[in-house]
């Protein structure tokens, strides 16, 4: 005789490897979310430990020039960040999360793999430099290069296609419609960031260090087995997992809500709102449970027309073509996102500046001296140590002692609300590029006096710890932004489109780092004819300038910030001022 199932039912919108509901006892929880902290750990660790470093391979063994040095690092992270929104689109729409993992992660490892096999071979890169003075180097060729690039790339969509799904199959694995399982899932994601940490100090300590002393072949040498010994701990999960079907990418609902717009452009839009399509002219009970109904705004009106019914849906159909008619609800959430664009697009910047932190001022590290004691050397890229260091002591500080005043000077149970976060974020980019700049100054005057200005390998007798105020505030100004605007997308993107809140987001980071590339790019060609702002000989170059451009930037994107932040109106008070309920928003861990 069956005993009664109690707490080990079947879950009803999981499945496990087979395709069968997933028992609750067999399926997810604590050992499935372990694989896949294991597999985002060791990613994190391959990822970071070639962009940190990579500037200072790319001068010092490709012989290729400061500024096409530093595009080459802000493009290959800028097409990593911009990869996950494929990545999501994919597994939103086609493979689910536990296959497009296990592809990308695999695409990465072919790319890893060729990057440390183009370290191995000599063919694969120029001869060492016949003088320490630099004009004998020879720069790498155009296969040479090629090579490269295709490993990147390679890299670069590989990274971006599991990013935008781990976190997502994590959560996955845990059931937030039972309260003990809810609170395992909030557990998991502190593990999951604490993971991410201890990858990224990883990175740039143990790893940059064995690059810089053993060579670049051991390094990213380890990389590849890293990413490889990720893979077979995530696929050993396999029988273990939670597996969700996909439910379609929110971006071909934001195409189609446009698409039936266009088509009906010529259509008048009638003044009484309950004339146009909704979810309630839906019969299936499945949809409205997914769609959490919104009231209509009169911004952005011309989207209402993809709501109005044609004259043929007059007999009741239910049978509906999504690219000529869209539910009101559907507009109107298509309307949420677009309100958010102001305050996304003013958040590029402070990524702009982060770049900064992997590259020039990784370069400025390699002229200074690097000596703790008289016989330890820190490499230069390890200086990024102090953003993952200056995060783990803004945190601590904002939770235990800025959210207590907040919450007393501005009465707000939260502390400081996300956009105020942000906020603080981008007013600490703009210190430390002024910081950033005061130091490149007083590097300068520091090779001027000891006649080093002519020779770019030589040791200039300043302490690279005078770079530290830079990386602390740029990285004090992430643990605000980075959680401010995380907090943002998730809380005002409507529930269905809760996937579009991490594109989002990681769209920001992406386009920082193409707007570096675009600013050092124009910057270069209209400084190089006189004192070039970045020169390949950094003694000889006005990075200050670079700097100080940056930070006049900063406060004119601040301003426009503060304007659109003011403007903006949170979902929750609007909906309150409507009289609609809020239903209870999917936790933030879906990120």
């Amino acid at each position: 005789m069956d005993l009664p199932q109690t707490k080990d039912e079947t879950l009803s919108d999981a499945w496990d490897y087979k395709g069968r509901p997933a028992e609750r006892s067999l399926t997810g929880g604590w050992t499935s979310a372990a694989m896949i902290l294991g597999g985002e750990a060791c990613e994190r660790l391959t990822t970071l430990g070639i962009a940190v470093n990579l500037v200072t391979y790319l001068t010092g063994t490709m012989h290729l020039g400061s500024a096409s040095s530093a595009n080459t690092v802000t493009n290959f992270l800028g097409t990593s960040f911009m990869l996950c929104l494929l990545g999501g689109f994919v597994a939103d729409t086609y493979l689910g999360r536990y296959l497009t993992i296990a592809i990308f992660a695999t695409v990465q490892a072919a790319g890893v793999t060729i990057l440390t096999i183009s370290t191995i071979i000599p063919s694969l890169r120029p001869p060492k430099c016949a003088a320490e003075t630099g004009p004998s180097c020879i720069p790498a060729s155009a296969i040479q290069l090629q090579v490269l690039y295709i490993a990147l790339y390679l890299t670069a969509l590989g990274t971006g296609g599991l990013k935008s799904s781990v976190s997502g199959l994590g959560s996955d694995q845990f059931d937030d419609t039972d309260k003990e399982e809810k609170t395992q899932m909030t557990e998991f994601f502190n593990w999951f960031f604490f993971f991410i940490s201890i990858g990224s100090l990883a990175a740039v300590t143990v790893l940059v260090y064995i690059q810089d002393n053993l060579g670049r072949e051991w390094g990213y040498g380890i990389c590849a087995c890293a990413i490889l010994l990720g893979l077979v701990v995530f696929l050993s999960g396999t029988r273990r997992y939670r597996f969700k079907k996909p439910v379609g990418s929110p971006l071909t609902q934001i195409a189609a809500v446009f698409v039936a717009a266009w088509r009906k452009r010529h259509f008048e839009v009638p003044s009484d709102p309950s004339l146009l399509f909704n979810v309630d002219d839906i019969s299936d009970g499945h949809k409205k449970k997914q769609k959490q109904r919104l009231p209509h705004s009169r911004q952005l009106r011309f989207l209402d027309k993809a709501a109005i019914k044609d004259p043929e849906m007059a007999s009741g159909s239910t049978e509906v073509n999504k690219w000529s008619l869209s539910t009101l609800t559907d507009v109107e959430e298509v309307k949420l996102v677009i309100r958010m664009l102001p305050i996304w697009a003013t958040t590029i910047m402070f990524w702009t500046v982060y770049a900064q932190m992997t590259t020039f001022s990784v370069s400025q590290a390699t002229t200074m001296d690097r000596h703790i004691g008289k016989s330890f050397q820190i490499p230069a890229a390890s200086l990024t140590a102090f953003f993952v260091g200056s995060i783990l002591l803004t945190v601590p500080v904002y939770d235990r002692i800025i959210v207590p005043i907040a919450r007393r000077v501005l009465k707000n149970p939260q502390g400081l609300t996300p956009l105020q976060r942000i906020g603080v974020g981008l007013v600490l980019s703009i210190f430390a590029m002024v910081a950033a700049a005061l130091t490149e100054l007083k590097r300068l005057r520091a090779a001027r006096s000891h006649g080093l200005t002519d020779n770019p390998t030589a040791v200039i007798p300043l302490s690279v710890f005078w770079l530290v105020p830079q990386f602390f505030f740029v990285g004090s100004g992430e643990a605000f932004t980075y959680i401010g605007q995380l907090d943002f997308f998730l809380r005002e993107c409507p529930k269905g489109m809760k996937t579009m809140s991490t594109g989002l987001f990681l769209s920001t980071l992406s386009l920082g780092f193409f707007v570096s590339s675009i600013l050092v790019s124009i910057v270069h060609k209209v400084t190089r004819e006189k004192r070039a702002w970045l020169a390949d000989n950094l003694n000889k170059g006005r990075l200050y300038d670079f700097y100080w451009l940056l930070a006049i930037l900063s406060v004119l994107n601040l301003v426009i910030y503060l304007a659109s932040a003011r403007w903006y109106v949170y979902k929750e008070r609007r909906l309150a001022e409507e009289g609609v309920e809020l239903e209870e928003a999917e936790p933030s861990c879906h990120a």
